[in-house]
């Protein structure tokens, strides 16, 4: 990947995602919608198949894969376009990128299963990690920090020495202050007015 500005477009295959949730079940239309944001010039494909909403409830191991791996296949078979799988359960993971995915996109930051450091060291791919205060469920409920800049940056710098030490090459770690999860309007007005940090 080059450091210029890239465009994700996202494909929920979910009922209740905040953004699309429910558009895209019906057979064919994820696959339509996953072709229309490559045609408007999308550069990475983000599959999710299991919300991460304020207030959302879990989804099972099966259920994510029966969800996600059909569409990633899918598309893998029409384009040659990056596609990350959107979920924090190492078996999803390794499932999606077995279909053609290239990049691991976990939102708890390889944090919710202990092996999870282990298996994207395995997989080889790219891993997005991502801060969340709380869970989604509750994420939303009141989140506080002393400094919200330096809390987020020092996590990300210690799940990113994690993933290293569990054999994750340094240039396949992307981080995501996680803009919106578990934080207030005013705390994700301070992280984006300090993105130069969270670089650094």
């Amino acid at each position: 990947m080059s450091n210029r500005v890239k465009v994700m477009g996202v494909v929920n295959v979910t009922p209740d995602s905040f953004s699309d949730g429910g558009a895209f079940l019906v057979p064919g239309a994820a696959l339509a919608h996953a072709r229309t944001l490559i045609d408007g010039g999308a550069d990475i494909l983000d599959i999710g198949a299991e919300s991460t909403r304020p207030g959302a409830d879990p989804v099972s191991t099966q259920d994510e894969i029966a969800r996600a791996i059909p569409l990633i296949a899918a598309i893998r078979a029409q384009s040659a376009i990056p596609i990350s799988i959107d979920t924090m359960k190492p078996d999803v993971a390794r499932a999606a990128v077995a279909a053609g995915a290239n990049i691991w996109n976990d939102v708890t930051a390889l944090t919710h299963s202990p092996d999870a450091p282990a298996v994207a060291a395995e997989l080889g791919c790219e891993v997005m990690l991502m801060h969340m205060q709380g869970a989604p469920r509750t994420m939303q409920v009141a989140p506080r920090y002393e400094d919200v800049v330096a809390e987020v940056t020092g996590f990300l710098a210690q799940r990113a020495q994690a993933a290293v030490a569990a054999g994750v090459a340094r240039e396949k770690i992307w981080l995501d202050p996680g803009i919106g999860f578990g934080k207030s309007l005013e705390h994700n007005l301070t992280l984006l007015a300090h993105l130069g940090e969270l670089v650094e």
